[in-house]
């Protein structure tokens, strides 16, 4: 797929684009978290389509999220992801210590403010891939400390 450092780039100025249009006025932060989530998901239902076109269909839940810390997070991410763990009532908590978006900002405390922005891209991504595999989710990420983050995907039953 595309090269890292232009996704990077792109993500960057997605951002920068959009909190400034927060200090403006224009639009309040939550709205454009949402925004960011918003094209995540879009992204991530047409990724999954392209990646998915030659596999056979998954068994559970629990195979489509295998696939998506594998193999959909390397083709995002370059790497799979750290830990997938479940409980086995709905809900996964995906981690990864080094995470690619996070990577470029400092380690301070006075970073972590800031990672709300960076993440919301992301779990409109895997929300988004998981929508598109017949899997209504929440997904919701925390920062403890930098890089590493977790992304916490809850399964909606329908």
């Amino acid at each position: 797929m595309a090269d890292e450092a232009p996704f990077q780039f792109l993500h960057n100025e997605v951002i920068q684009y959009i909190s400034k249009s927060a200090e403006k006025g224009e639009t309040e932060n939550g709205r454009n978290i949402t925004k960011l989530e918003n094209m995540g998901f879009r992204v991530g239902q047409g990724l999954i389509e392209r990646l998915t076109k030659d596999t056979s269909r998954f068994k559970d839940e629990l195979d489509v999220m295998k696939f998506i810390c594998k193999d959909f997070w390397t083709c995002v991410f370059k790497k799979q992801i750290d830990n997938l763990r479940t409980n086995h009532q709905g809900i996964y908590v995906l981690q990864d210590n080094k995470f690619r978006l996070l990577s470029q900002l400092s380690d301070g405390k006075q970073h972590l403010e800031h990672a709300p922005k960076y993440l919301s891209f992301t779990c409109g991504l895997v929300r988004g891939a998981l929508s598109n595999l017949g899997v209504r989710s929440i997904v919701t990420a925390e920062v403890s400390v930098m890089p590493a983050c977790k992304f916490q995907v809850m399964i909606q039953k329908m």
